[in-house]
């Protein structure tokens, strides 16, 4: 008598869970399983809007549940393998049944968007070894992030040497320097992961210390650590043209030092640099004065007047964990942020869903792909400008003005009939403008208390015991908290970086910073950026797909270069010069940089150089090879 297949759980032992399974997932699960899109039912099609989940009535959810476990029992009963992946035609299937029959224009992202536990399919398919073995090549990565842990498995899968610099003393970039009260992500925790390397998250969305304990697993899991110098900092990188190589001087520990290698990856990030606004008398300020990404932990708030100048997301995490410890909060506020409603946002995933995702064949695979596929096609409609419509700061589109009545109905109805609290609330520009920020009702029921004051006026002065502001008003303080973002649009500050024939990286971009794809620029041969301008996401696409596009993509350019036996490759001008042209006029049809309205996504001119303007497929597509036809070889 054949035994069952020992790597899937018995069948009683998946009915004994089936009713925290999410029903499109497993829906999902069953179609590739069986290869039978039929049961794909229309009556069973979820919202896009709701996925993970189904948005059935319990009673219906029962029925699927019940339906799917009599499907997949002779298959887990089975000793035969599952397939790994679907074929294309029930791929594509899913999708549309997912999405609607407009997902099939974007085959490869479906593709993509699919990665079964125990699969790479991103990884480099070859070694120096076997394409150079006489050939010295080393690569020099800055930062240990998650961008920086990425590209040196993609080094070592290919048997390049390399060494990562680090300038904190730990892995995980800005999940190591964040430790603010309640410091999480607002990303679903399933898609921020790396797609080959899942985790049993513990909730949603995660907090700081487990995405962290993540990265570091990841680190040590792939032999990582060894190849990182932490506590060291890369002050100056210069290209060299006579060794067609990049020189790096490093500080760290007191000791100056130089480094040569031929290859130069930056993983430095948006958000590694605080920006701390200049306030006339801050240096005056008797008490605590920190940014959210600087906690000082040695600070007892309790009984304390706290001033938190700044609503950026990190803001609207740490305030509601001060709350109620602090005798007094006030926050200023320059701009409202738009809030997307998300229940789930502070929850745990429950026993039976975790036991699902781990043991399960394929579960967690589509439970990911439901959540991924919809954020990944995203809703780009909802911030592009209509002409016609006509645009203005209130709504950028018809679809953009549905957006603002939903999250507008979303922040009146929590206010309670306090019609001093909406006006403080709702934003005056259209959504997408900048980010919108996960809540889960937390943040307006902080504004309520009694405890706490918003102020929407600006702040002008601080003087040794408060702040004063625009109108003359003074909020006595004990402590001052920062919760004012980053120096994102500061691309690769404060080190210097000189290309071919002594160009200043700085001096080269001004203050619009841009390189193909948010990677390489001309006149900097073997220089390659992750989380480059242009490639920071609000409502279509996922950081960490991209990022892993950008590595695959710097894996690919390397090979094309060992392919032609030259030691350096230079972006052509004229694909940087197209490319540039492509998404700046599709930035300027967006409502980050359409809108007047001041946020992270713009630059001192108003410009936009963070954020990506085309659809998530557009990006898949253009980092898939690097082409030896776009780069000029030395």
């Amino acid at each position: 008598m054949p035994q069952p297949n020992p790597a899937h759980p018995t069948l009683d032992e998946v009915r004994s869970h089936i009713e925290a399974a999410t029903t499109p997932a497993l829906l999902m699960l069953v179609a590739h399983v069986t290869g039978d899109v039929t049961v794909l039912r229309e009556e069973w099609r979820p919202d896009p809007a709701l996925l993970p989940h189904g948005g059935l009535d319990p009673a219906e959810e029962r029925r699927v549940r019940e339906f799917c476990l009599a499907r997949l029992a002779g298959h887990l009963e089975s000793p035969e393998p599952w397939p790994t992946r679907p074929n294309s035609e029930v791929l594509e299937a899913i999708g549309a049944w997912s999405l609607g029959p407009g997902v099939a224009q974007a085959a490869r992202l479906l593709d993509a968007a699919f990665v079964p536990d125990g699969t790479d399919p991103r990884a480099p398919r070859w070694t120096l070894e076997d394409e150079a073995p006489d050939r010295t090549l080393r690569a020099a990565i800055i930062g240990a992030g998650i961008s920086g842990l990425l590209a040196g498995l993609r080094m070592k899968q290919a048997g390049i040497p390399f060494t990562i610099f680090e300038k904190g003393t730990n892995v995980g970039g800005t999940w190591w320097d964040n430790t603010y009260p309640d410091c999480r992500t607002d990303v679903h925790s399933h898609i921020y992961t790396y797609s080959f390397f899942p985790h049993d998250w513990p909730s949603y969305f995660s907090r700081q210390h487990v995405i962290h304990g993540y990265l570091r697993r990841f680190a040590e899991e792939h032999g990582l650590i060894e190849h990182i110098a932490f506590g060291t900092e890369v002050t100056d990188a210069s290209w060299h043209d006579r060794t067609s190589t990049w020189r790096l001087s490093t500080s760290g520990d007191g000791v100056d030092s130089t480094h040569e290698f031929e290859v130069l990856v930056s993983a430095v990030g948006q958000l590694n640099r605080p920006l701390v606004p200049e306030i006339e008398g801050l240096d005056g300020f008797r008490g605590p004065a920190f940014h959210s990404a600087e906690w000082d932990h040695t600070v007892d708030f309790a009984g304390k007047r706290v001033a938190v100048i700044g609503t950026g997301a990190s803001a609207l995490q740490f305030v509601p964990a001060l709350a109620g410890t602090a005798e007094r909060l006030t926050v200023f506020q320059r701009s409202a942020p738009w809030l997307m409603p998300t229940p789930e946002l502070r929850e745990d995933i429950a026993d039976g869903e975790r036991w699902l995702l781990r043991n399960l064949p394929l579960y967690r695979a589509y439970y990911r792909f439901s959540i991924f596929l919809p954020r990944a096609i995203g809703q780009l409609d909802a911030a592009t400008v209509d002409p016609d419509y006509p645009p203005s700061e209130r709504a950028v589109s018809a679809a953009n003005e549905r957006l603002r009545v939903m999250l507008t109905d979303y922040l009146v109805a929590q206010a309670d009939g306090r019609e001093d609290l909406v006006g403080k609330i709702v934003p005056n520009y259209p959504p997408g403008a900048k980010r919108i920020v996960r809540d889960d009702g937390t943040w307006v029921a902080t504004l309520k208390r009694d405890d706490v004051d918003l102020v929407s006026d600006r702040v002008v002065r601080v003087d040794a015991h408060g702040v004063w502001t625009e109108s003359g008003d003074y909020v006595q303080a004990d402590v001052i908290i920062f919760g004012t973002g980053f120096t994102a649009s500061e691309f690769l500050t404060p080190m210097t970086v000189t290309g071919a024939h002594g160009k200043d990286l700085h001096e080269t971009w001004g203050i619009d910073a841009c390189a193909y794809m948010g990677l390489t620029l001309p006149d900097f041969p073997n220089f390659f950026c992750l989380y480059g301008p242009n490639t920071n996401l609000v409502l279509h696409g996922n950081l960490v797909f991209f990022l892993e596009c950008q590595s695959a993509y710097v894996l690919s350019a390397i090979k094309v270069l060992l392919d032609t036996g030259k030691s350096a490759m230079s972006l052509r001008p004229e694909v940087f010069d197209e490319y540039r042209a492509e998404v700046t006029a599709a930035s300027a049809l967006r409502a980050w940089g359409w809108s007047r309205t001041h946020s992270w996504y713009q630059n001192a001119e108003g410009r936009s150089t963070i954020m990506w303007p085309l659809p998530a497929q557009r990006y898949l597509e253009g980092t898939e090879q690097a082409h030896v036809e776009h780069y000029d070889f030395i």
